[in-house]
């Protein structure tokens, strides 16, 4: 019986080192995450295990909740325990994956002159808000949304699309999972949110008692920045619904 394989192709050969590097990270420092194995390392690609299964639903969110804090919590006590939210992270080779201010700070600044912030108050608010959370143990930020979670017909949880890393607060993934769900299936109720926050502060906390930090407000924190961070994927790639407003064309009232 033949294996499937899944060939993703890259631009550059440093891109391909890097998503193998992340990859390999992952694989050592969160184990908890089931990662499909990568079986090829080309030039310009990478070649992984095939994984049957879904996406993940709304009513995934409790144990993939779960499942993020046990992977920062792992994480955070195997290597990211130094690791400081405003300077990238280095690994042994001196190749470093990105620091949680500068990326956000040059995106939010996008988003005005795209047009989903209204004027530089509203900039400023927004970046006034991303170096308030920089705070608190540092996690890492994988890019959670339904799509890069492959749930199995046996109800294991595959996590893909592990090219980009950045370091992230505590809490800062889970919000993008809970955001993309929101733009994906429609709002979730207030005890569904509040349900994933103490799975996720469980989960953490069973690593070292100072990472269940994440409370309510700190969490809208982060959902008020991916708010405006995902505006220009609503309408893509299965994002039916939409946080915010379209935004208005240069020139017009």
């Amino acid at each position: 019986m033949s294996v499937r394989r899944f060939t993703k192709h890259y631009e550059t050969p440093g891109r391909v080192a890097s998503a193998a590097r992340h990859h390999a990270w992952l694989v050592e420092h969160a184990p908890p995450l089931r990662l499909p194995a990568l079986t090829v390392v080309g030039p310009t690609s990478l070649t992984y295990e095939w994984i049957d299964g879904r996406p993940a639903r709304t009513e995934d969110l409790p144990a993939l909740a779960g499942l993020l804090g046990d992977v920062h919590g792992a994480a955070w006590t195997t290597d990211l325990r130094p690791a400081a939210l405003n300077r990238p992270h280095r690994f042994r080779d001196g190749i470093a994956f990105g620091d949680y201010i500068g990326p956000r700070q040059a995106a939010l600044r996008r988003r005005l002159e795209q047009g989903y912030l209204p004027d530089r108050g509203a900039l400023h608010a927004l970046l006034t808000l991303l170096e308030k959370t920089a705070e608190g143990p540092t996690a890492f930020y994988k890019d959670s949304n339904p799509r890069n979670f492959i749930i199995t017909e046996a109800g294991e949880i595959y996590t893909v699309d592990t090219d980009d890393l950045t370091l992230a607060p505590m809490g800062y993934d889970l919000a993008k999972l809970i955001a993309t769900l929101v733009l994906t299936y429609g709002p979730l109720p207030a005890p569904t949110i509040d349900s994933a926050l103490r799975a996720y502060n469980e989960a953490a906390v069973r690593h070292d008692p100072q990472l269940g930090i994440t409370d309510r407000e700190r969490l809208d924190d982060y959902l008020a920045l991916h708010a405006v961070l995902t505006a220009p994927y609503a309408g893509r790639n299965g994002y039916r619904y939409s946080w915010l407003p379209r935004p208005c064309p240069r020139g017009s009232a």
